[in-house]
């Protein structure tokens, strides 16, 4: 997926009306892939705006003569190739690529410039999907009185929720926009964070994966602090830099484990460079009596060579893309979901020693040894697993068998793995339709209860388990709000136009609003100033994708709407714009305000199309 940020900026660089179109070919490594329904999942995830082709049969790859991912193929305007790039770093050859080859067709006139009627894949979400969009980790910390603190990493709406047992949002971290920015709650800006772990009750930690970054989260002072990374992907195998100077790839799991010396270590899944990192909080003594300063962060374990290599030495041991972390502190082990090997692998503490536990195969080369089969060693084989929870009496892992769809449990001293079965007291769904999709993360929030983070069903899913360890509930947590944010901005300054009301149902919905802006009486943008938008909610129980941006070529948002304890709601959509003639420049600041209502009758998806025209003078909603 590392190609993915290269291609949006080529697709920004060169548009379909250039004469550039992007087509993406989705060859499948793992079973589940080849659904495309699951490909529809992952297009949503990544926000990738161009189309996607299921190649489940592998088909085109074979007569593309393609041998690895990602490999881009450039094709001339009568579908004649004219280069084609493997693996990752080929951006500028490609740009290079595409410019000349625009430059040349157009000479010979055989480039057009029409659009084409591409919408975005969000107009597919489940209208009561709820507040998260691809959740992807939860963790939790539980105070004296055995309450849990839960923090959620809402991947797709590019932000942290901390919620209580029953559901209650008491904090919105992040979620105005994608981006790299420290500062207050609400400034505070990430990019598909996954991994979390609490330090303790003021303090979380999170894996910024896009960001290529570490930030730390201070509840008790609202801030947001970046520790590790700058925000541009590393390929540092060895690490050993200081705070930011130290670039990261794709970190996806924490876990905090403490030295016998009390000292806290940051243990970081980083799978970009298939590894095992530490980021060292205060000054440490390491293994072999080797000295860190506090603030460095370094590899601890893994070569980088994409393989399930196990080894006592652990620089000489390999991963492939680790996925999850779950700490035993009785044994000084770490835990490793290793999702490419579809294998569960530890990491001694002590020493460093790396061993396989569930998954994979014999063969440290072999990583197409995936299946659904419990069992001992390799004998057992999972699908891309992501997700590892240690039991409270630290005698078993809880697994997410993502791509299986399955919870499952490993017994760690055994090394063997079973699926949770679901007893016949089972009150919550029918047996046998699957409960999960996609499930990349969990905590246990105490001895008899999981929370799952159920990424591509977009919910937390609770799991009572009885005596046996047999799931006996399931249950969706449901999000509600528990105080009311304050306003965000100062909308004195904007001229306000409400939309006619929509009625929705009052369980809540989905609501799409696609808006048009139309510059008349010779009023145009002006090129070189910034242009902004962005949706103000009205709490963090709603979502929208996209929530901001800086294009007003095709404003074309998804709206969750939650179900609403009131009869009406409003959401505002607030452009910033900067618009001039040919000599004068004129700023534009007005707000879009839709009206909602609620009701028994009312639908639970609707599409709305918003025409506004711009005068040098005046703005005026006009008629669709």
């Amino acid at each position: 997926m590392h190609i993915l940020p290269d291609l949006k900026e080529i697709e920004n660089e060169f548009s379909i009306e250039d004469g550039l179109v992007v087509i993406g070919v989705h060859s499948a490594k793992f079973i589940n892939e080849k659904d495309s329904k699951n490909i529809l999942a992952a297009v949503q995830r990544y926000n990738i705006s161009h189309p996607v082709v299921n190649d489940n049969s592998s088909d085109m790859w074979q007569k593309c003569e393609v041998n690895c991912w990602p490999t881009l193929l450039l094709l001339g305007p009568n579908a004649n190739p004219l280069i084609m790039l493997l693996g990752e770093g080929n951006k500028e050859d490609l740009r290079m690529y595409i410019k000349n080859a625009l430059n040349y067709y157009k000479s010979r006139k055989e480039i057009s410039n029409h659009s084409l009627p591409v919408k975005s894949a969000f107009h597919l979400l489940p209208e009561l999907k709820g507040p998260l969009l691809f959740p992807g980790k939860i963790t939790n910390f539980a105070d004296n009185d055995g309450n849990d603190l839960i923090a959620i990493s809402d991947t797709g709406n590019h932000r942290i929720l901390i919620v209580t047992n029953d559901g209650s949002i008491i904090q919105q971290i992040g979620g105005t926009a994608a981006g790299l920015k420290d500062g207050n709650f609400r400034n505070a800006q990430f990019n598909a964070p996954q991994g979390l772990v609490f330090q303790n009750k003021d303090i979380l930690f999170v894996a910024d994966t896009e960001n290529h970054a570490i930030r730390k989260v201070d509840l008790k002072n609202n801030k947001v602090e970046t520790l590790v990374g700058n925000g541009i992907q590393g390929h540092d195998h060895l690490g050993g830099e200081k705070g930011k100077a130290q670039l990261i790839s794709s970190p996806w799991d924490l876990s905090l484990y403490k030295t016998p010396a009390g000292k806290d270590v940051l243990i970081i899944a980083m799978a970009g460079t298939h590894q095992i990192w530490a980021y060292f909080i205060e000054n440490t003594e390491w293994w072999k009596s080797v000295q860190y300063k506090g603030g460095i962060c370094r590899v601890i374990a893994g070569s980088g060579r994409e393989e399930n290599r196990n080894n006592q030495y652990p620089h000489a041991a390999a991963f492939a893309q680790p996925s999850g972390l779950a700490l035993c502190k009785k044994n000084k082990e770490v835990y490793i979901a290793d999702s490419e090997s579809s294998s569960i692998r530890r990491l001694s503490l002590i020493d460093g020693k790396v061993t396989a536990v569930v998954g994979g195969d014999r063969n440290p080369n072999n990583l197409f040894a995936f299946g659904d089969r419990d069992g001992k060693l390799c004998d057992a084989k999972l699908q891309h697993v992501l997700g590892l929870a240690i039991s409270s009496d630290e005698n078993y892992l809880y697994v997410t068998d993502t791509y299986n769809h399955k919870i499952k449990k490993v017994d760690i001293a055994e090394n063997k793995i079973c699926t949770l079965q679901i007893t016949n007291t089972f009150t919550s769904a029918d047996k046998s339709v699957n409960l999960f999709n996609e499930p990349a993360g969990l905590c246990v929030s105490n001895a008899n209860t999981l929370l799952v983070a159920d990424t591509n069903n977009h919910c937390i899913k609770i799991l009572e388990m009885d005596s046996n360890n047999c799931i006996k509930d399931v249950k969706t947590m449901e999000l509600k709000l528990d105080t009311t944010d304050s306003p965000a901005i100062d909308k004195s300054k904007y001229e306000i136009f409400p939309v006619k009301s929509i009625n929705l149902s009052c369980k809540g919905g989905k609501l799409i609003i696609q808006v048009n802006l139309n510059f008349l009486g010779g009023l145009k943008l002006s090129e070189e100033a910034p242009q902004k938008w962005f949706v103000d909610l009205p709490n963090a129980s709603w979502s929208c994708v996209p929530v901001s941006g800086t294009s007003t070529e095709n404003v074309d948002l998804v709206l969750s709407v939650p179900k609403l304890a009131t009869t009406t709601a409003s959401i505002d959509l607030v452009f910033n714009l900067i618009t001039c003639t040919a000599d004068s420049c004129y700023p534009k600041s007005f707000i879009l305000r839709q009206l909602i209502q609620t009701s028994d009758s009312g639908v639970t998806s609707f599409n709305s199309q918003l025409n506004v025209d711009l005068y040098v003078d005046k703005i005026q909603l006009s008629k669709s």
